[in-house]
């Protein structure tokens, strides 16, 4: 696997991880942000596949096609169908949806690899917060076809709580039987900040009002 540090040092230098005051899908106040959209060179893209493509081979999960939820999850979704082939020598299809249905040429809401019933899907996101959008591609897939939705991977597991007391990993795997993989955690984040950063007591905060249980913990100084 590759260094935790290293993937975090790469995220901050393409702006996609950023500090400040920001206002999360799930409509909380959080004092860091991560949009992968700004993901935006070859080296970026390619750099970014060859994580998503080490946790899934590290993982030992199978599947027949690895999804991307659009907007974000298409580049991630291919990026990590590339690296598998490149690095791993796996050739899966990948698909992502539209947002609006097509209703001329091929049609449909997919593009890409259709799936078929008994298929094994892989979920390629960008960040879970409480799971909501997850829950919404589990939604989409299910008028699809009668397919098992294996496996979650994300960049970031901000390791929050989802709809009720549980993490939003530990619930869509208690409700849909989800195994759920993050390159990094939160508590990676804070635990590569250097010691006195003040950014370290507004996201144990964060993580104090709206953390999981296995969130809780001290940090380890570098």
């Amino acid at each position: 696997m590759r260094n935790k540090n290293e993937f975090i040092e790469f995220m901050t230098s393409a702006g996609v991880l950023t500090f400040g005051d920001f206002i999360a899908k799930s409509g909380r106040k959080t004092p860091y942000f991560i949009n992968t959209g700004n993901f935006r060179t070859g080296m970026h893209i390619s750099t970014l596949g060859d994580y998503y493509a080490d946790i899934i081979v590290s993982s030992g999960e199978k599947c027949d096609a690895l999804y991307g939820p659009a907007y974000k999850g298409i580049t991630l979704a291919a990026a990590a169908a590339s690296s598998l082939y490149r690095n791993h020598g796996i050739d899966l299809p990948y698909f992502f949806n539209r947002k609006e249905v097509k209703d001329h040429g091929e049609g449909g809401a997919l593009v890409g690899y259709i799936p078929k019933d008994s298929d094994r899907i892989m979920i390629i996101e960008d960040v879970i917060t409480a799971g909501t959008a997850v829950r919404e591609s589990l939604e989409l897939l299910k008028t699809v076809a009668d397919v098992t939705v294996s496996a979650l991977f994300v960049s970031v597991d901000r390791m929050e709580r989802g709809t009720g007391e549980l993490s939003a990993f530990e619930q869509l795997k208690e409700e849909s039987g989800i195994n759920t993989y993050s390159i990094i955690n939160a508590r990676d984040i804070i635990e590569s900040l250097p010691a006195g950063d003040e950014r370290i007591e507004k996201m144990e905060a964060y993580l104090k009002e709206y953390g999981a249980q296995e969130a809780a913990g001290k940090r380890v100084n570098q």
